[in-house]
């Protein structure tokens, strides 16, 4: 029996160029995700989506400093910051969504990463929680009760994004098979599986709506 979707919305994260395979910072099967949401967009009346929408001097690019590398450590508004590649650059192709994402049914299109000093992996706050999109109090303000979260990569923007929207009042379900991991480490993907599901995260398979 599929669920009831009443006061629900689909949460696209992320399901751009750079983070698929190919890009500037590719999820492994990432492109996989595209065919689940497609199908999921059928069964839901309220959908929007996050983009990574950085400027080029954006201080979580490793290329904006001296000698480092992607991977390596440093602090970024007074927070533990990992260097990336330089990714989904505003105006950029690879800032894009992919072309496959049906985007015809979306209410809003959330950006963020605009603010060269703190990264912002949520879709809701910037990792120092001092700036908000607004997608909070849209949702808030449209009768949304129930979130729904899917794509890209499920160990750093969904992960945060999904423990943002329990946060603030959510009933939050992340789609497991809607999503894939970047893994920087191995167990990367699993880890945030578990930290979601013990910060009160519903975790199901695409079948529990689809079917």
């Amino acid at each position: 029996m599929a669920m009831n979707l009443k006061n629900s919305a689909l949460l696209i994260v992320d399901v751009q160029n750079d983070f698929l395979p190919g890009g500037a910072l590719a999820v492994s099967q990432g492109d996989e995700v595209i065919p689940v949401i497609n199908a999921l967009q059928e069964k839901f009346n309220f959908i929007v989506a996050t983009q990574d929408f950085h400027p080029e001097d954006h201080g979580s690019f490793a290329a904006n400093h001296k000698g480092k590398s992607p991977g390596e450590m440093i602090e970024l508004a007074g927070l533990s910051q990992i260097l990336w590649p330089v990714h989904c650059v505003q105006g950029s192709e690879g800032a894009e969504f992919h072309e496959e994402l049906n985007p015809i049914k979306w209410k809003a299109i959330f950006q963020k990463g605009k603010n060269p000093e703190v990264d912002s992996y949520s879709g809701f706050f910037d990792n120092a929680r001092r700036e908000m999109t607004g997608l909070g109090d849209f949702l808030h303000n449209e009768g949304i009760m129930n979130v729904f979260v899917t794509g890209l990569a499920q160990d750093y923007c969904v992960k945060f994004t999904a423990l943002d929207a329990v946060s603030l009042g959510f009933k939050t379900y992340l789609i497991s098979d809607a999503t894939r991991a970047v893994n920087l480490n191995p167990e990367d993907g699993d880890k945030a599986l578990q930290e979601m599901k013990n910060g009160g995260v519903n975790l199901i398979d695409s079948s529990a709506i689809l079917n």
